[in-house]
């Protein structure tokens, strides 16, 4: 049985309604929950980007059985790998062993705070530095490192969970599915696509948590939902060769101002019909995720969607 996420999406919501939800949707039935880790929302009418790892440490405080993950954290230009290693562990411990350390190559959106954004094959080197520091800390290691982009003299976790906190890594194609395969314990994409899954499993990942995110937009009212769609998700059809480069809500602004209403809704799922939404989320189940997160877009619309998604989406999606 896949299964069924939630996603805290913190580019839509401030931190103490995040921690709210978090309670609330494992009230629902969800067995996880994942945190968008941003600095910058994608557009300015989403309105929020509070920090995910203070969010995440209120959140396994406040909750005492629902999984918990980064979806995802950049280890390679906010955060040192050292750091992200430390807070990984410190969550684990947080909320019992219940969080998910899921790492990506980041966007510029976010990491461009701290300087210049590295080009594309710059990154995937950073990145793999980081996937070379961040499992041995969490093992309990004492770690000495030196590379091309990263030193750590000498590093040690002295507060860690009593079982190691896994590691996820977002991947898309050949190399990062190759990364994925060889350092991580799970795979994220946002795409149903069985081609990654594949990719993944020969790279070293068969048998291991496939993680997946669905956005949908339920409501009562359908022609609301695809406004609510286009105003604050219409960058979600860029792809994330555009997504990782733009610098700041604007230029998302700017590169979606051609995006109409329909071209969002057609791959969005938007108002009241269940089936609709259970579509969406068992496409991911047919391409072979083992978990798979709900978006529900709209800040405003979740304690609505929570009380929904208890009554009827949860018991529906368990039936997968």
């Amino acid at each position: 049985m896949v299964a069924v996420g939630y996603t805290l999406m913190s580019e839509q919501t401030a931190p103490k309604q995040l921690v709210d939800y978090a309670v609330r949707s494992e009230h629902a039935g969800f067995d996880h929950a994942v945190v968008s880790d941003h600095y910058y929302p994608w557009l300015e009418s989403q309105g929020h980007s509070p920090y995910a790892w203070s969010v995440l440490g209120a959140i396994a405080h406040a909750t005492q059985r629902i999984d918990l993950m980064s979806f995802v954290t950049c280890p390679i230009r906010r955060y040192h790998p050292a750091v992200v290693a430390q807070k990984a562990a410190t969550v684990g411990v947080l909320s019992d062993g219940r969080f998910t350390l899921g790492l990506g190559a980041g966007e510029n959106l976010n990491e461009h705070v701290v300087g210049a954004w590295p080009h594309v094959r710059q990154r995937h080197e950073m990145f793999e530095e980081a996937l070379q520091i961040i499992p041995p800390l969490l093992d309990g290691e004492t770690l000495s490192y030196s590379g091309e982009y990263y030193d750590v003299p000498e590093a040690y976790l002295w507060d860690r969970p009593a079982d190691r906190v896994p590691i996820a890594v977002a991947a898309s194609g050949p190399a990062s599915c190759e990364l994925a395969g060889s350092y991580a314990d799970g795979l994220i994409a946002t795409e149903p696509d069985p081609e990654v899954i594949a990719l993944f499993d020969d790279a070293g990942g068969a048998g291991k948590p496939r993680y997946g995110q669905v956005a949908i937009c339920y409501g009562p009212d359908e022609e609301e939902c695809r406004r609510i769609v286009h105003d604050q998700f219409r960058w979600f059809g860029l792809g994330w060769k555009v997504n990782a480069d733009l610098p700041g809500p604007e230029s998302f602004e700017s590169a979606t101002r051609f995006v109409r209403e329909e071209d969002v809704a057609s791959s969005i799922p938007c108002g009241p019909d269940l089936e609709r939404h259970v579509t969406a989320f068992k496409r991911f189940v047919d391409a072979g995720f083992t978990h798979v997160a709900v978006v529900q877009v709209g800040g405003a619309s979740q304690p609505m969607f929570l009380d929904w998604a208890e009554r009827e989406l949860v018991p529906r999606l368990r039936e997968l």
